[in-house]
């Protein structure tokens, strides 16, 4: 099996070859091809570049565009610091919503509306075509509140869910609008899969998440469902209160980050969701050696059970040996989808 068709075969429930392996690579990715963040951050080719050089080295299934700034809420206009070798920031003190009478003057996306947008769906088209069926090609949007934490500046998001929950509500319809559209081209340039990160929503505990997170998410979920795409949902964090929701919301792949046990995740979203993770990125996979990375994915694979993908909780570390993400690979490689056995 080629990596598109293995990570296929789990979500669909069916058993490949052996376990698919997924990690996420941003600033790794960018070192392994030798160039700044900020170039890899904004061109599409040297995303690509680096996205499928990784793959190759490494042999995992899959490249992606993840990475910041958020295109969407970038082109909006929120303003973003940018670094010559790390991240870009969207600066909350100058954030594009602090006077919330902004939001009733902006514009829901129409086709391809901006820099950030544009070169995101580049990259999603020239993963496609140079990977051809052999890889999974995954394409990103912000969920509903991660992007409304980026507009409105997330310590003003948290005041806002008590003090003014009809602002939150036209918030979250106007960031739900703008990630349909987001993920919709994506889709139509060759995306398999649409990351919904929403790291915010970590924040916030099961009655906020029920009254304003969960119904935007499952809008999402439902529309790129109805566009031909898979979903995998990423909420950084502690998200132990709000598993229950994430399990019901009819996602294809479902990230754990390393605060939560794998076991607890699997009790709550149930037998049949496809799980990834939970690796702590720092203290298992970068400190860690071969022999103890084999020994916690053992242990994760026993938890999880059939539906898991290989993974890490959250970005790899750019400083990981690269043994030991190849040691993550290699367990992949060498075991077969299921817990015991």
């Amino acid at each position: 099996m080629e990596g598109r068709e293995r990570i296929l075969a789990v979500l669909g429930g069916l058993k490949p070859d052996h376990l698919p392996c997924m990690p996420i690579t941003m600033m790794f990715a960018a070192d392994i091809l030798g160039v700044r963040y900020l170039q890899y951050a904004r061109d599409h080719r040297t995303m690509a570049d680096a996205q499928i050089k990784t793959a190759e080295i490494f042999a995992v299934d899959h490249v992606s565009t993840i990475g910041p700034p958020p295109p969407e809420t970038a082109d909006l206009g929120a303003k973003i610091q940018w670094y010559d070798d790390q991240p870009p920031l969207t600066l909350e003190s100058e954030s594009l919503l602090e006077d919330k009478s902004v939001l009733a003057r902006l514009k829901a996306p129409g086709p391809i509306f901006g820099e950030r947008v544009e070169n995101r769906i580049r990259g999603v088209e020239l993963l496609r075509r140079r990977v051809g069926r052999k890889l999974f090609v995954e394409g990103w949007v912000s969920g509903p509140c991660a992007a409304a934490a980026d507009l409105r500046g997330i310590n003003r998001l948290m005041m806002d869910f008590s003090d003014d929950p009809p602002f939150v509500r036209d918030l979250f319809d106007f960031t739900l609008q703008v990630a349909i559209h987001f993920a919709h081209v994506q889709i139509q340039a060759g995306a398999d899969i649409i990351g919904v990160g929403d790291a915010a929503a970590s924040l916030v505990g099961p009655r906020i998440c029920n009254e304003f997170v969960w119904p935007c998410e499952k809008k999402l979920v439902d529309s790129i469902h109805a566009n031909g795409a898979r979903v995998r949902l990423h909420i950084c964090g502690h998200t132990r209160r709000i598993l229950d929701g994430m399990g019901a919301l009819g996602c294809d792949m479902v990230d754990i980050d390393f605060p939560v046990s794998m076991e607890q995740a699997r009790s709550q979203t149930g037998p049949q969701q496809t799980l990834a993770g939970n690796l702590d990125p720092v203290r298992d996979l970068r400190d860690g050696s071969p022999e103890s990375i084999a020994q916690s994915l053992e242990a994760l694979r026993q938890q999880a059970g059939p539906q898991w993908i290989v993974a890490a909780g959250c970005e790899i570390v750019r400083d990981t040996p690269h043994a030991n993400l190849r040691a993550m690979v290699k367990f992949a490689q060498t075991h077969a989808a299921g817990g015991a056995g």
